[in-house]
């Protein structure tokens, strides 16, 4: 179950993160919101999962998962560049992933 609401968590980073963008420095209110309201909801997930969890592998995780995301967000959503340097940077948060998750059980 704490992977569960780790990978939860991590979306819920993701949706933060692109509110943020969209409030316009907390200019625009339902964005402002909707960016505190997920950055609330992203922090209990996250603190859910490290009841089992160690806190390296479940920080790591859900940094990766909302850093990859908004990479992914950011070049589908927003028009920001998609060049080779960045897709191999997301390829090495992705294999970094992959490794803490293989060397944590629980």
């Amino acid at each position: 179950m704490a992977w569960i609401w780790l990978v939860v968590a991590g979306i819920f980073e993701i949706v933060w993160a692109y509110a943020m963008k969209q409030s316009n420095g907390f200019t625009r209110l339902v964005p402002s919101v909707v960016t505190v309201v997920m950055m609330i909801a992203s922090v209990v997930l996250l603190s859910f999962s490290m009841r089992t969890l160690p806190l390296g592998t479940a920080y790591t995780v859900w940094t990766g998962i909302g850093a990859l995301g908004a990479f992914v967000v950011g070049v589908v959503a927003l028009g920001e560049p998609l060049t080779m340097t960045r897709v191999a940077a997301a390829a090495l948060i992705v294999c970094g992933l992959v490794l803490m998750k293989l060397s944590t059980t629980g």
